[in-house]
């Protein structure tokens, strides 16, 4: 009988490990879905709205450095996220380069040692096309 109850525990103890992993496994697997999953209208970040400009040359390269270095702060669409609305800027390509290449200090990082001059004018040019 002993022997007979040694099994028993041993298969609910297999059980309740297997349950707990596939608990464990579920749940993540729909949190990984709902983290891909977009929204009903939500856009892919390379394809530009209809009422966008279509990007040529340095504003297509300084659209897609806005999407590898500014958008985590600025947002996909440059409206603003944790940085500011970028829209209709009213600062000179020289400020805009200024404050690229030195941040603004507790706001924002530099990205001199990041992005060259090149880099900078083609970002420049993509936040030329953005209007608000």
């Amino acid at each position: 009988m002993n022997v007979s109850r040694n099994i028993s525990q041993t298969q609910a103890s297999i059980i309740a490990f297997t349950t707990s992993v596939l608990t464990l496994l579920t749940t993540f697997g729909f949190a990984s879905l709902l983290r891909v999953a977009q929204p009903a209208g939500a856009r892919p970040a390379s394809v530009a709205p209809a009422h966008e400009v279509a990007l040529t040359g340095d504003a297509q390269q300084g659209r897609h450095l806005f999407l590898m270095n500014c958008a985590h702060c600025h947002g996909d669409d440059a409206r603003g996220d944790e940085g500011p609305d970028l829209h209709g800027l009213r600062k000179t390509n020289q400020r805009i380069h200024q404050i690229i290449t030195a941040g603004i200090k507790g706001e924002m990082p530099s990205f001199a040692k990041k992005l060259n001059d090149s880099d900078i004018q083609a970002l420049t040019s993509y936040l030329r096309t953005l209007h608000s």
